[in-house]
């Protein structure tokens, strides 16, 4: 299996005025093409700053990460911003779609920000609403969607530009259980499908639906689980 994503030694420490805090300490993980993997652990072990630092929104105090060959540690702000619009896609806990454009517009952006032609956006849009069940919702604002359905096009919006990484934020934590179990196989079925996903969450039955679990505690790896193959 090729590596897609490879952590070495990857700290994270936070400063304010006197007091040092360590969200991440000595991370070392690999993540090849094709995997589902979960990090859980409780509040406060840096589960969302680790997966901030995959999605190339924050950058480690000190360590290696590669992405997809890429020296993501040796990237400025300008250069992390263009290379995870084109390698990453993200999924927030509280889904960020805009107000005032509706379900179609809210995922074309992604690919509007590359400089897509109009057609090609129309296609890839409707691919992936079709894909997770929301071409009906096309039209759409989010206020007229439920929480569920919000987050199917949340995560139509992550993948409109064929991703090699989806980062996913606690994707059923402001989600009833039904509306959680039917993202969760969601979820599945994409990775089913050939895309590697990291999925940050608390619940730990959703945590066991990943075919590999990393647990953090205190910023550190402490347990690693990965399903048998047959």
């Amino acid at each position: 299996m090729k590596t897609l994503v490879e952590l070495r030694d990857l700290n994270k420490t936070h400063t304010k005025g006197q007091i040092q805090t360590h969200a991440l300490k000595n991370i070392n993980l690999k993540i090849n093409e094709g995997e589902f993997v979960s990090i859980s652990g409780p509040s406060g072990c840096g589960k969302s700053t680790l997966l901030s630092i995959l999605g190339l929104l924050d950058a480690p105090t000190s360590g290696h990460y590669q992405l997809a060959n890429i020296d993501a540690g040796s990237l400025n702000v300008d250069q992390r911003s263009k290379v995870r619009n084109q390698y990453v896609g993200y999924v927030f806990q509280s889904f960020n779609l805009i107000d005032h454009l509706t379900v179609f517009e809210n995922v074309a952006l992604p690919l509007e920000h590359r400089g897509d032609s109009s057609k090609a956006i129309k296609a890839e849009v409707e691919k992936q609403l079709t894909a997770v069940n929301m071409h009906n919702y096309m039209h759409h604002k989010p206020n007229q969607l439920s929480g569920g359905q919000q987050q199917r096009v949340a995560i139509a919006r992550a993948l409109v530009g064929e991703p090699q990484l989806l980062l996913v934020d606690e994707p059923t934590g402001n989600l009833d259980s039904h509306n959680g179990d039917l993202v969760m196989q969601e979820l599945i079925e994409l990775n089913n499908q050939g895309v590697t996903i990291v999925m940050v969450t608390h619940d730990e039955r959703y945590s066991r639906m990943a075919k590999r679990q990393v647990r953090l505690f205190d910023g550190e790896i402490i347990v690693e689980h990965q399903e048998a193959v047959a």
